[in-house]
């Protein structure tokens, strides 16, 4: 009867254990996979909901270029801006968006890259589920770097329009 019911017990040990490397294995399956610190949290007047920023890159006279790295929690979004030389970005993680004004929302993903063109207005954010990470690239930064607008409603982020 001991072994019984130490066989139960043990079954029941190796079943819980099981399960929750199922829960912690999907949980870690949403979680971005950070290549840098998440850094600071973007001021509220550019973003709706959070978004971290490091620079990486810092602006200089020699390369004229600032390269960062943000990443907007789910449900989070850039306001409408746009940048005097454009914009390069490059998805590394997670499911977002991104529109020009007048053009449809685009969806994005890992590995996407995504040319703003100058003088552009548009946003990028993260889908409402996912987060999403991603790298930008500013060039030409002595004509400028950027150009903030209005938030992006809660209808265009929704809809795209």
């Amino acid at each position: 009867m001991k072994i019984l019911s130490l066989t139960a017990i043990a079954s029941m040990v190796l079943l819980n254990i099981s399960c929750s490397a199922q829960i912690t294995n999907k949980a870690d399956q949403n979680k971005p996979n950070f290549i840098f610190s998440k850094g600071k949290l973007g001021p509220a007047e550019n973003f709706t909901g959070k978004a971290w920023n490091i620079g990486l890159v810092e602006n200089d006279t020699v390369y004229n270029t600032v390269v960062g790295n943000v990443y907007f929690e789910p449900g989070a979004r850039s306001n409408w801006h746009r940048h005097p030389s454009g914009q390069i970005l490059i998805i590394t993680d997670g499911t977002g968006y991104h529109q020009i004004k007048g053009q449809p929302r685009q969806t994005l993903k890992k590995g996407d890259i995504v040319q703003c063109p100058p003088n552009l207005e548009h946003w990028h954010g993260a889908s409402p589920d996912t987060g999403m990470l991603q790298m930008y690239i500013l060039p030409k930064t002595e004509k400028g770097i950027v150009t903030w607008l209005q938030k992006v409603t809660d209808e265009e982020y929704r809809n795209g329009k």
